[in-house]
């Protein structure tokens, strides 16, 4: 059951949270054993990504963003009907391009490399080898990943990025004190039913969470598909969240990001990729301090190195929705 009798008012919750987490900065700073709160699976490794990638039961979870943009990106081919700048330029329409890749998105992105002086070759919308080097050679001179994928942080190195927040959808906030159907608190940044903004195209079918990259919003839906929650998160920069329909196989009360320096209450684990793991988690906390890494306004921004992180309430409200087994869709 999801309902609580009695659902926690954010006080009692907060109070609740600071008690668990300051006893965790407590150990650490301490120097008691981390492994007494979180397990061995769950804490932060040190080895190198070569060693993660061939062990994945030592993989970290990608909270904080690190240095790799692209390396794990979902081969996505351009849409024609690429969405434009805030100003009006044009953008790579997807996201992320690469050798093979064609359309108008890739026109765009030669026309800025010649721009820049790195190419010389036809604006025609195909990316080949020629197209392929100029990208290189960008990504190396403005110290980005080199890895010949235009992503999010080379697209907007080169200004043809789309506004994000032009796929945004901003709800109004609940009265204080509303509650979804289930009896959980509703966050600042939440909405249900008819007040939530409609489901994605092709968001699969049945009781499952369904997470929009573009909008940087997640749905909870039932087996009747009536939308028991709707809200704001704040997912990752490098657009490493895969596509496709996802399981979450793993959760843990309380979790470290990837360097070990933030705690992740309610982690919700759905994704395996080459160097972490990828989840929903409530809003990082640094270990130091417990101070947070972000604010609720700042949620619906992609701020993140993987993970989706969320209000308080709406993590709470996940933590009880999303068991090992339940459906995630990512679109």
């Amino acid at each position: 059951m999801l309902a609580p009798a009695d659902p926690p008012s954010p006080s009692d919750t907060e109070r609740r949270r600071r008690v668990v987490l300051g006893a965790a900065t407590a150990l650490v700073l301490g120097g008691a054993a981390v492994g007494a709160l979180i397990t061995a699976e769950q804490r932060a490794p040190e080895p190198e990504v070569a060693a993660l990638a061939a062990e994945p039961g030592a993989l970290p979870d990608l909270a904080i963003p690190e240095p790799v943009q692209n390396e794990i990106e979902p081969d996505t081919t351009n849409d024609p009907d690429a969405e434009q700048r805030a100003d009006g330029g044009c953008t790579i329409g997807a996201l992320s391009i690469r050798l093979g890749s064609d359309g108008e998105g890739v026109a765009c992105l030669q026309q800025a490399l010649a721009d820049e002086g790195l190419y010389d070759g036809a604006v025609d919308g195909d990316f080949d080898d020629p197209t392929l080097s100029a990208v290189l050679r960008y990504q190396e001179d403005a110290g980005l990943f080199v890895d010949g994928v235009v992503g999010r942080e080379s697209a907007i190195e080169l200004d043809i990025w789309p506004d994000e927040e032009s796929f945004v959808v901003r709800t109004p906030p609940p009265p204080e004190g509303a509650m979804d159907t289930t009896g959980y608190l509703l966050s600042p940044v939440a909405s249900v039913g008819d007040d939530a903004p409609p489901l994605p195209e092709d968001s699969g079918s049945g009781r499952r969470v369904v997470y929009d990259r573009a909008g940087q919003r997640v749905w909870a839906v039932d087996s009747d598909e009536r939308i028991i929650r709707s809200w704001l998160v704040s997912g990752s920069k490098y657009s490493n969240e895969m596509p496709g329909t996802h399981e979450v196989y793993s959760r843990s009360e309380m979790s470290t990001a990837w360097n070990g320096q933030a705690w992740l209450p309610n982690m919700i684990r759905y994704q395996r990729t080459q160097i972490g793991h990828i989840g929903f988690h409530a809003i990082p906390l640094h270990v130091n301090d417990n101070s947070v890494y972000q604010t609720t306004d700042e949620l619906g921004t992609r701020l993140s190195g993987g993970c989706q992180r969320q209000h308080d309430l709406d993590a709470a409200f996940m933590w009880a929705f999303a068991d090992v087994g339940t459906t995630v869709v990512v679109t």
